[in-house]
C-alpha cells in the first residue's frame, strides 16, 4: 500500500472518535489520551470526541469475570465499534486487553506507563501480614487473589466487583476489612491517599500490562497512526511486547493466575514472573534479563521457562 505524503509526514485526522467504557477511570484515561493529541499536535489536532461505550464486563458484577468468558468482556463491544467505522480509536487498560486481539485490530501503541504496583487498602491493617486471621479481603482479581494466599492462607477473599469509588466504599462501610487495586488507577483519580501501603514487585508481580494505557486502531488506518506516533512510548512498548509474549505462551486468561512486569534498567531488559494455583498453595517464579532489540524472545523464554517447572496441566487447574 502507498501511503500519501500527507500521511507519511504525519498529518492527523480531520477528526478522531475515541471509544471508551464508561467508568470514572476509563474516563480520565481516554481523556489523557485526548489532551496527550491536543498538546502534541498543536492546531493540527483534529477535532476529538470521546464515546462512551457499554461493555459486557461493565454489565456484570455479580461473578468473576472468568466465569464468564474472561479478560475479552471488557473490549469485544470496543472492537466491534472498531470495525464497523463506529470510533477510531479505543483506550484501555493494558491489563484488559485479551491475550490475542480479534483481526484486523491492532495495538496501536501506550502511553507512558504509570507505577505499575498493587496497592494495598485497609482501614484494620497496615499491609496483609497485619491483617487478623480470618479477615475478609475482597477483590476480582484471580492473580491477587492466590498472591495473598501464598502469603496468608488464612484469610478469606470475597468477589468485590465495580469501579474503585464503588470498592472504596465498601471499604469506608466496613463491608470488608481490606482490598487491593492498581496504584495507577488509584494515581489517576487523584486517590492516592486512600492506599495504606504500596506492595512490593516481589510478592506482589503485577498484572500483564498493569499501570499502561493502550490504544487500539484498526490494523493498516495509516491516518490514525501518524496521528498517536507523537504521544506513544517506545519505553513502554518495549516493556508490554514483553509481557504480552509471556502472556501468549502462557495462554493466559482470567482463570489462571499470572503475573507478569518487566522493567528497563540501564538499557537492560527485565522481566520478573510468576504462576500459581489459584488458592496460593503452589507457585512457580522466575526473573530474566535479556536485550531491549528482541523482547518477544525474553518473554517466550521465561514462559517455557515456568513450563518447564510446574507439573503437566499445572495451568489448566
Amino acid at each position: 500500500m502507498t501511503i500519501p505524503d500527507s500521511l507519511a509526514a504525519g498529518a492527523p485526522p480531520a477528526r478522531l472518535r475515541i471509544g471508551t467504557r464508561g467508568s470514572p477511570l476509563a474516563l480520565t484515561q481516554a481523556n489523557q489520551v485526548k489532551q496527550s493529541l491536543a498538546a502534541a499536535l498543536g492546531a493540527q489536532a483534529p477535532l476529538m470526541e470521546i464515546i462512551v461505550i457499554r461493555t459486557t464486563g461493565d454489565q456484570i458484577q455479580d461473578r468473576a469475570l472468568g466465569e464468564s468468558g474472561g479478560k475479552g468482556l471488557f473490549t469485544k463491544e470496543l472492537d466491534s465499534a472498531l470495525m464497523h467505522g463506529d470510533i477510531d480509536i479505543a483506550v484501555h487498560s493494558a491489563k484488559d486487553l485479551p491475550t490475542y486481539l480479534p483481526q484486523g485490530i491492532d495495538i496501536a501503541g501506550y502511553l507512558p506507563r504509570e507505577d505499575a504496583r498493587d496497592a494495598w487498602i485497609s482501614n484494620k491493617a497496615k499491609d496483609p501480614r497485619a491483617l487478623p486471621s480470618g479477615s475478609v479481603v475482597g477483590t476480582a482479581s484471580l492473580r491477587r487473589s492466590a498472591m495473598l494466599l501464598r502469603l496468608r492462607s488464612d484469610l478469606a477473599i470475597t468477589l468485590l466487583r465495580g469501579n474503585v469509588e464503588t470498592r472504596l466504599a465498601k471499604i469506608e462501610r466496613g463491608e470488608i476489612d481490606a482490598t487491593i487495586l492498581a496504584l495507577a488507577g488509584l494515581k489517576r483519580l487523584n486517590l492516592t491517599d486512600k492506599a495504606t501501603a504500596l506492595l512490593d514487585t516481589h510478592d506482589f508481580v503485577p498484572a500483564v500490562g498493569q499501570g499502561a494505557i493502550a490504544i487500539t486502531a484498526r490494523s493498516g488506518d495509516a491516518t490514525v497512526a501518524a496521528a498517536l506516533k507523537p504521544i506513544l512510548d517506545a519505553e513502554t512498548a518495549v516493556a508490554l511486547a514483553c509481557e504480552r509474549a509471556l502472556l501468549q505462551v502462557l495462554d493466559g486468561s482470567c482463570r489462571t493466575p499470572i503475573g507478569g512486569h518487566a522493567w528497563l534498567e540501564n538499557d537492560v531488559l527485565h522481566l520478573r514472573a510468576i504462576i500459581l494455583r489459584p488458592d496460593g498453595s503452589q507457585h512457580f517464579a522466575t526473573q530474566v534479563q535479556g536485550s531491549l532489540a528482541d523482547p518477544q524472545h525474553l518473554g517466550e523464554s521465561a514462559a517455557r521457562e515456568l513450563l518447564a517447572q510446574a507439573p503437566p496441566g499445572f495451568l489448566a487447574l
